[in-house]
């Protein structure tokens, strides 16, 4: 692994971090909530008063690892559309090195992940990528291998979402070599833009492939991957009160009132007799046009500093 370059770093050295998921550290399911929680979480670590002034390089180096790395993460992550942009992305890299045959899992943790099937993947992946985001930036020399291991950890995850599952009746591995026999995959796609169906067959309604499998991960309390689900069910079929007024209770589940809020009210827009969204619309204050006088809460708006000293000003 090449050392961190001093002072400015050369193009070519930033151009190994394309994955914003993994500077961050956090899971390529997480929402807008999780990321800027995470990015306020790194950006304290990096603050130049968090470091040794005796070590010069130090501080140094974290101010620059923030300017030129954790924040145009953040940049691409804050928004949802962006968001979108950059797992379509990710998800065509690893197409792209798997259609090539340069797909290699080094990281014992990722050659573990891809052998997994998909229900213990998402588990395991969620506990892998918060065990090593919290040793990600601390001490900062070791950000880099750590980064590292996040970008692949996040490529095996793809992996196993997008389908490819190694025919595990073969002993070999998934790392290529030259001269290897290829290595046999069965390809089970779950989006409708990995497909090449036949014209003529019946059309598979996917949004709703995603909202069953969400209704599974609830009854098992699996809150993370149930939103995932619906984002992505919601983002095929927007207009659906239940995708809706679940991803609500999947939210309200993990205590993250604000976003559930949004949800519940978007579901009873789209229809007002909703029973799911009905049932949660009073704990969460949403007032009903027709049913109910409670007044919704307004929370207070955020404060408009942002940025790495904004975030937290100077320690004294």
């Amino acid at each position: 692994m090449a050392s961190i370059p001093p002072q400015a770093f050369p193009a070519e050295w930033l151009k190994k971090f394309s994955d914003p998921y993994a500077l961050l550290g956090v899971s390529v399911s997480a929402d807008e909530r999780r990321i800027l929680k995470r990015y306020r979480t790194v950006a304290k670590i990096l603050h130049p008063d968090s470091h040794d002034p005796q070590n010069v390089r130090g501080p140094e180096l974290a101010g620059q690892i923030f300017a030129r790395l954790v924040n145009p993460a953040y940049q691409k992550l804050k928004q949802e559309k962006d968001r979108a942009e950059t797992l379509a992305m990710l998800r065509f890299q690893v197409r792209r090195l798997h259609r090539d045959g340069q797909l290699n899992f080094q990281e014992e943790i990722a050659a573990k992940l891809v052998k997994l099937p998909l229900q213990e993947a998402e588990v395991f992946y969620e506990k892998a990528i918060s065990e090593l985001s919290e040793i990600q930036y601390e001490p900062i020399e070791q950000f880099e291998r750590i980064t590292q291991r996040l970008a692949e950890l996040n490529q095996a995850y793809f992996f196993v979402k997008m389908g490819y599952f190694v025919n595990r009746e073969k002993r070999t591995g998934i790392v290529s070599s030259a001269g290897a026999r290829p290595i046999q995959f069965k390809v089970l796609t779950d989006t409708p833009t990995d497909l090449h169906p036949d014209p003529n067959a019946p059309t598979e309604n996917y949004a709703r492939r995603h909202f069953e499998r969400a209704q599974k991960y609830l009854e098992k309390e699996a809150y993370v991957q149930a939103v995932q689900e619906l984002r992505d069910a919601i983002k095929l079929e927007p207009t659906q009160s239940d995708y809706h007024s679940l991803l609500g209770v999947a939210y309200l589940k993990q205590n993250l009132t604000g976003m559930a809020t949004v949800h519940i009210r978007q579901a009873l827009k789209l229809n007002p007799k909703d029973p799911v969204a009905l049932k949660h619309a009073g704990s969460l204050h949403i007032k009903l046009t027709s049913e109910s006088p409670q007044k919704t809460q307004k929370k207070p708006e955020p404060s408009g500093r942002s940025g790495f000293f904004g975030l937290f000003g100077s320690k004294k």
